[in-house]
């Protein structure tokens, strides 16, 4: 998956919350023949099925020719967690060219993508900390894992512009919008760390279906929330998913891409 960048950038398209069920069929193959007429690099930011269970990864696999040769990256979301069958969601994906991340790097076309689930925890000096009962413990250092999982997929990469994926989000303000009691579901200011830290050039994530489009990392980093159900009320009339150039060069920083519908 390692081609020369070329001089109009790269186009990425993300969208995340598929929630692809058995009643899916056929339902996405629209937005995936969109993209693949308009984007270089297709990122998918978990929630990928539903329940987590095999046959609906199958019907993603197939909805998923319909991108036809554009690469396919995605991180696995709570969703696809459910049913305990995890390992089988990703190995169906996997075998259908999809390139799952969950603490590792990848170049496309001269672009670093660095991905993690993420996980729970909050937001800033709300956020969760390790005190108490062992069960608040150990989701505390599961927030934590995730994060260095993400700081060691950036450590690898060697590109100029760098790509966060994630499901959970790094940021409060694109949570905003969802009831404040459930902010630190949604997401924990432990991803933000190593983004700030890598001084990535865009991140994209899902799970909050009611938040912000956008937001950015302290270090000025732009943050999209991708999720489907957020994408479809905010932009009923165009297909669901938001699509972003990044420069060939270094020096410029990642800008949304005005393409024709």
């Amino acid at each position: 998956m390692v081609a020369v960048p070329s001089q109009a950038g790269v186009r990425v398209a993300a969208v995340g919350d598929l929630h692809v069920t058995r009643d899916s069929v056929g339902k996405l193959q629209p937005l995936f023949s969109h993209v693949a007429s308009r984007a270089d690099v297709l990122v998918l930011c978990g929630d990928l099925t539903d329940f987590g269970q095999p046959d609906e990864a199958q019907i993603l696999a197939k909805e998923l020719t319909s991108v036809g040769k554009v690469p396919v990256l995605a991180v696995l979301g709570n969703h696809d967690f459910e049913s305990g069958r995890s390992d089988e969601v990703r190995r169906i994906l996997q075998d259908a060219g999809v390139t799952l991340l969950d603490g590792e790097g990848v170049e496309v076309q001269g672009v670093g993508f660095a991905g993690a689930k993420g996980f729970m925890g909050g937001f800033g000096r709300r956020s969760l900390e390790p005190w108490g009962e062992p069960p608040v413990k150990d989701l505390v250092h599961a927030a934590v894992d995730e994060a260095l999982k993400l700081e060691s997929a950036l450590a690898r990469l060697r590109t100029p512009e760098k790509v966060a994926v994630l499901h959970y989000a790094p940021i409060a303000a694109t949570v905003e919008g969802e009831p404040r009691e459930i902010y630190c579901f949604l997401g924990s200011s432990r991803l933000e760390e190593p983004l700030n830290r890598f001084r990535v050039t865009a991140v994209f994530h899902g799970h909050a279906h009611h938040g912000q489009l956008e937001g950015r990392t302290t270090a000025g980093a732009p943050v999209y929330n991708v999720a489907l159900p957020l994408l479809r009320s905010r932009f009923p009339e165009q297909p669901a998913v938001r699509i972003v150039e990044l420069p060939a060069a270094p020096t410029e920083r990642g800008r949304e891409a005005r393409l024709p519908a």
